[in-house]
């Protein structure tokens, strides 16, 4: 049994999986309250599910790109229980998330999320081995300069807003996908992080840190 948690940026996620299925996945945007909502969310879908943490075998957690202060709260919350039940944190990086959401296609793939300020933080994907693999690491975008860096057909997903979602349309490369599709699930996360649990290929958590930017632009919320 993992417990995931996302709180990378305004959108919190949380979910339980067994291995097999999700048993239990909850999405919602908590600007500037994670360190209020997020313990409480997580008491409650476990009492739902009637599973008592003690039964957990790991925890996955987005490790950002995201909010500096979200971040820590997520990755403090889980280096907790870890702490608590003896128990691993599997780090998986943010856009990873994003990307795995995504059906395998072959064009291109950019995951994105919002950085603050007008900023994005973008990723480019390629399938390979059956999965979606990143090709570069991230860089920083205005939503005028990744619609530029974009001049092959390729999907676009992440957290777009209204001017977001404009500013890309008018490029006619790019496939976005819809606002349900562009949900960062930590179901995902969750099934991940299993994946890697399995394996044993995972650091120790004390050596776990969050994923931060070098840029001027601090990730905001």
């Amino acid at each position: 049994m993992i417990l995931a948690i996302d709180t990378s940026t305004a959108r919190l996620g949380i979910a339980v999986y067994n291995g097999t299925e999700v048993l239990a996945e909850s999405a919602w945007t908590s600007p500037n309250r994670h360190t209020v909502s997020l313990a409480p969310a997580v008491d409650e879908m476990l009492e739902n599910l009637e599973i008592e943490k003690k039964k957990l075998k790991a925890v996955g957690v987005a490790l950002g790109p995201g909010s500096f202060t979200s971040l820590r709260v997520g990755l403090s919350f889980a280096k907790g229980i870890s702490l608590g039940l003896g128990i691993p944190v599997i780090g998986v990086p943010t856009l990873d998330i994003t990307a795995n959401q995504q059906p395998l296609d072959s064009i291109p793939l950019c995951a994105f999320l919002q950085a603050g300020r007008g900023k994005l933080a973008a990723s480019f994907y390629d399938v390979k081995r059956n999965r979606w693999v990143s090709r570069e690491g991230i860089e920083i975008y205005t939503a005028e300069t990744l619609s530029d860096a974009i001049t092959e057909p390729t999907i676009v997903t992440g957290e777009f807003d209204a001017d977001v979602r404009a500013a890309l349309r008018k490029n006619k490369n790019i496939r976005m996908s819809g606002p349900a599709a562009s949900l960062r699930r930590a179901g995902y996360l969750a099934e991940t992080a299993w994946k890697i649990y399995e394996k044993g290929d995972y650091p120790q958590v004390s050596s776990l840190s969050p994923i931060y930017l070098h840029t001027h632009d601090p990730i905001l919320n």
